[in-house]
Formats: C-alpha cells, sequence, structure tokens
C-alpha cells in the first residue's frame, strides 16, 4: 500500500520525536498514537532518562494515548513508530487494541512485526495491521548517524591511550 499524505505526516512528526530525543542522548526512536485525525499520544526513547528498560517510545505513547481517551483500549487508533517495534512494544499494542502499526525503518536486531518475529500474524485475541517502510530512509539515516557519532565519541582521542600502563598504576586508599 502506498503511503498516505497523512501517514507521512504522522512519521515526520515520529522523526522529530526521533531527532529530539537523540539531542538528549537517547536512542532516536519516536512514536505517535492517532485517531479520527488527531494525535492522542507521543513519546520517544526515555529509557536512560527514566532508567526504565520499558520506556521505549511506543509505550510512553501509548500510555499517554491511554490517559488522553481515559482507558486502556485503544480501539481506531494507529500507532507510528521510526523503526520497528520490538516484542515488548507490539505486545503492548495488541493489548491496547491499536488497529495499525506504521514504522519506518525494520529493526533486523528485534523487530516483532517481520524482522525477527511476527507477532501481529500470531493467533491472539486482537490482530492489527502492519505496515513498514514508511520514510524508511530518513528513520533509518537518524538511527545510523546517532550510533556512528557514538561511537566517534567512545574512541579514545589520539595520543591517548585507554590502556592502563604498569608505569602508573591505580592508586589505593588505605
Amino acid at each position: 500500500m502506498p503511503d498516505t499524505p497523512r501517514d507521512l505526516q504522522y512519521m515526520e512528526r515520529a522523526l522529530q520525536l526521533a531527532a529530539y530525543a537523540g539531542e538528549m542522548g537517547e536512542v532516536p526512536i519516536g512514536a505517535v498514537v492517532v485517531a479520527g485525525g488527531q494525535i492522542l499520544g507521543e513519546g520517544f526513547n526515555l529509557r536512560e532518562m527514566w532508567n526504565d528498560p520499558t520506556a521505549h517510545a511506543e509505550m510512553v505513547a501509548l500510555r499517554q494515548a491511554a490517559q488522553a481517551v481515559g482507558g486502556w483500549r485503544l480501539s481506531g487508533t494507529t500507532l507510528y513508530v521510526t523503526l520497528e517495534p520490538c516484542a515488548m512494544c507490539v505486545g503492548a499494542a495488541v493489548l491496547a487494541r491499536v488497529e495499525r502499526v506504521v514504522f519506518g525503518a525494520p529493526d533486523p536486531k528485534a523487530g516483532a512485526c517481520g524482522s525477527v518475529l511476527q507477532v501481529a500474524d500470531a493467533p491472539l485475541n486482537h490482530r492489527l495491521k502492519v505496515e513498514g517502510g514508511v520514510l524508511r530512509e530518513s528513520c533509518s539515516d537518524l538511527l545510523k548517524r546517532f550510533f556512528r557519532e557514538l561511537r566517534a565519541r567512545e574512541r579514545p582521542q589520539a595520543g591517548h591511550s585507554s590502556v592502563l600502563s604498569f608505569d602508573d598504576p591505580p592508586r589505593r586508599d588505605v
């Protein structure tokens, strides 16, 4: 199915949220929950800031959307996310009765919408529609750039060694 103008609009918003997450040192993933042309919830990765392994962009957006509608059932909604959701996040979307998940870049390491697992096709109490590849290059490029810059920051500077020298052992305070 070709990308609709609405899909592009909401994925652009998810990309803005992802970029903000990256600026804060979080893995740049953004998510938006939409129903009837209205954004009900937005989120970006907050795992580092919150010290919470469940603070994925999708989970933050789903929680906000549930608060907006006053209940956990998010029937008739679409979840837009810049990276293919993991098992936890697509599982939460199924449990929340999300109608459709639209993602940008595939996740060959943890994607649960076809790359590694296929939760959407499992015989669960609710099935959701999944579409991938919306603004795929933009979503993928943002992640690649973030990790390239992260690796560059983690490398020792030229002339500096990260290896301890036996000439200068670490001090031991007794």
